[in-house]
C-alpha cells in the first residue's frame, strides 16, 4: 500500500505521451524509496512553457497511459506509486535544503533520444492523434 507518510520520489511532467524513457525513469525512482508520487501537469490545449506547446493528451488520456505502461512492468498504482494532478508548474524554486534532493537521472542514447515530440508526429502520421 501507498505510504503517503514514507520517503517518496516525486516525478513532475507532461507525459505527453508516457513513453519507454519516462518508464526507465520510474524505474531508477522507485528502486530509490520504494515509492514514486508521479505528478500530471495538466496541460492539454495549453503550453507547458516554452517550446511545450504541443499537449494533445488530456488528463485522463496521460493517467491510462501510464498506468498502462507501468502495468507492463509489474508496478501497481496504489502500491509502488500515486499519480497527482497538479498546476501547469513551469518554475520550482526553494530556499534552502531541507530533506530533499534535485537530480537528474543520465540514461544511455538510445533512452535518451526517445522523444515524446516524434512519439506525438508519428502518431499524427499514422492518423491516431489530430
Amino acid at each position: 500500500m501507498f505510504d503517503w507518510k514514507k520517503p517518496t520520489v516525486q516525478m513532475l511532467g507532461r507525459w505527453q505521451p508516457w513513453h519507454q524513457g519516462h518508464q526507465e525513469l520510474f524505474k531508477r525512482c522507485v528502486a530509490k524509496t520504494g515509492q514514486v508520487i508521479i505528478q500530471v501537469r495538466d496541460v492539454q490545449g495549453s503550453s507547458g512553457g516554452i517550446g511545450q506547446e504541443d499537449n494533445p493528451f488530456d488528463w485522463e488520456t496521460v493517467c491510462e497511459s501510464i498506468e498502462e505502461g507501468l502495468s507492463k512492468d509489474g508496478f501497481k498504482k496504489g502500491v509502488d506509486y500515486e499519480i497527482m494532478l497538479v498546476p501547469n508548474i513551469v518554475n520550482i524554486s526553494y530556499g534552502r535544503g531541507v530533506g530533499y534532493v534535485f537530480e537528474e537521472e543520465v540514461f544511455e542514447d538510445s533512452i535518451t533520444n526517445i522523444s515524446a515530440t516524434k512519439i506525438r508526429e508519428k502518431l499524427r502520421q499514422d492518423g491516431e492523434l489530430e
